[in-house]
């Protein structure tokens, strides 16, 4: 039976509970390959995922004197990896939004009126669906092209032209006070 599938010996089990790092290497051999794709599933994107299962091992080795040898692991990492993975998207947005505001200081509004818009603007994108939110965000505030957001969001460019064009439908009817507050 290859190692993917086989179960773990309880007695492998309860070494890792012990905190031994060759069963902690047994448990990663056997779990990692599902870890990551419960990461990449969250982040989308090869290198954060990687980083996530990483975390998602060193705090379960930290966290192992706590684990209950008579269960599956999988359950636990599983949430350990969601958990990880939302600390290692926070930290990318945190980073990008320093980035994207960094990159709008230089295209301030000038009026009140451009700033109650810009604000108006920014606010609708962020009550969006994160998938349309997504694209708007990276074509418009990054300045990738679709071909360039396709493969930063890992979909197809096919998707990203779709969800660009609801995403500006979505927009244009919920900005739609802004053309009448000019007309």
């Amino acid at each position: 039976m290859p190692k993917s599938t086989r179960p773990v010996s309880s007695r492998t089990l309860r070494r890792f509970a012990a905190g031994d790092p060759e069963a902690v290497r047994e448990i990663y051999e056997r779990y990692s390959k599902a870890v990551f794709t419960v990461t990449y599933s969250a982040l989308r994107d090869r290198s954060l995922a990687e980083e996530a299962v990483q975390a998602t091992f060193l705090q379960a080795w930290r966290a192992s004197s706590r684990f209950d040898a008579e269960r599956d692991p999988g359950p636990w990492l599983y949430a350990i990896a969601r958990r990880a993975a939302v600390d290692v998207h926070r930290r990318e947005r945190r980073h990008q939004s320093r980035e994207a505001f960094d990159t709008d200081m230089a295209a301030l509004p000038e009026t009140f009126e451009q700033t109650w818009e810009a604000w108006q603007i920014r606010q609708a994108i962020d009550e969006m669906p994160p998938d349309q939110r997504d694209v708007i965000k990276t074509t418009y505030f990054l300045g990738l092209t679709q071909e360039e957001t396709a493969r930063k969001l890992g979909v197809a460019l096919g998707t990203v032209k779709s969800r660009s064009h609801r995403a500006h439908q979505r927009l244009a009817a919920m900005l739609a006070h802004l053309d009448e507050a000019t007309a």
